[in-house]
């Protein structure tokens, strides 16, 4: 055979490959999901920096808006209390060390707030959670039209406070109100529920449980059809009636939501403002002529825009603070707590 019938037999591209070794087209195509060297190299830096730094600009959004509207402003709240600031000359401040909060503690205002404060949280939180756990058990049955009534306890949550407290403050007029009116049916006299004391607490829990009862009615019914119905059965053939299933199986099962509705309420009971201030009219940033039903959040109000002293308003907002965190720390306790006794069982 002659040289050139053996280069047409053999061809230059697999000329000098060892027996087993691809050919170089193959090892090409192999490749080609590789980045090629030299000058694709900066594609591949490019890739691995967007595959570490897009999560971080995915939620960069909401820690922009935090810092801006929540962190920067509770840090100069910090630094407003620990100065002398009037309203009316936000230039001119003077060091005050803890003065706002010596005095702030000293003063018998602050603590008839913080007393109505947990006064009104207790009185609408716990009638609110036990009567949302009662209709999350009725829901959590078969019902006809078991939507239509999620919506319809929804629609307190979704009215403002403004509508909701002026529909209450017709409901508890001293002279016209359905309230007086259906006391007097049974025989007791009227209440001026705006300046009786505990009157007044009441019907501004009253419309907190309003609002409130059917959001966290939900949160329980979701919590309860996240239950194995396999407990239920086993229940039922041991003999448990509906009332037992719900006292051994559902409220068990439920307890840590039950702990964070509690927080959660607690911690909204903490921040009441809007219910108090319109329900006393005229005078409600005073929680009432005698300030019998004044919460924290309306004497912050009252300090720092109806008086001015923005010194003394701010170390109230963080006396609320450190109430919250001390709130959060109980709920802490109380999680580890529970989670090794039912560890332990």
């Amino acid at each position: 055979m002659t040289g050139s019938e053996q280069a047409l037999t053999h061809p230059a591209s697999s000329a000098g490959t060892a027996p087993g070794d691809q050919p170089g087209a193959a090892r090409r195509a192999q490749g080609r999901g590789r980045p090629a060297p030299g000058g694709s190299s900066w594609r591949s830096r490019l890739y691995r920096w967007d595959m570490k730094a897009s999560p971080y600009a995915f939620i960069s959004p909401f820690f922009v808006i935090f810092g801006a509207f929540s962190l920067v402003p509770l840090l100069y709240t910090a630094w407003y209390s620990l100065h002398h600031v009037q309203l009316s000359s936000l230039d001119q401040q003077t060091w005050a060390g803890l003065e706002n909060y010596k005095n702030l503690f000293s003063s018998d205002f602050f603590w008839n707030a913080l007393r109505n404060t947990f006064s009104i949280g207790l009185i609408s939180t716990v009638p609110q959670l036990l009567a949302a756990l009662w209709l999350a058990h009725m829901l959590n049955y078969r019902l006809r039209g078991s939507t239509v009534w999620r919506v319809v306890m929804l629609t307190p949550y979704a009215t403002s406070v403004a509508a909701a407290t002026l529909v209450f403050t017709l409901l508890f007029a001293p002279d016209s109100g359905m309230i007086n009116w259906l006391l007097g049916l049974v025989g007791v006299d009227p209440v001026n529920w705006r300046e009786s004391d505990w009157g007044s607490q009441l019907a501004v829990s009253s419309i907190v449980i309003w609002r409130w009862t059917g959001y966290n009615a939900l949160i329980y019914l979701a919590a309860m059809q996240a239950i194995p119905a396999d407990l239920y059965e086993s229940a039922a053939i041991d003999g448990a009636n509906r009332w037992q299933q719900f006292r051994n199986v559902t409220i068990p099962m439920l307890r840590p939501t039950i702990l964070f509705t509690v927080v959660v309420s607690t911690i909204g009971a903490t921040q009441v403002f809007g219910e108090p201030l319109l329900f006393g009219g005229v005078s409600g940033t005073k929680g009432g002529s005698e300030h019998q039903y004044q919460t924290l959040g309306l004497y912050m109000y009252d300090q720092g825009w109806i008086v001015g002293n923005l010194g003394k308003a701010s170390a109230i907002a963080w006396s609320m603070f450190l109430i919250l965190l001390i709130i959060a720390a109980l709920n802490l306790l109380v999680s580890r707590w529970l989670r090794n006794t039912h560890a332990h069982q």
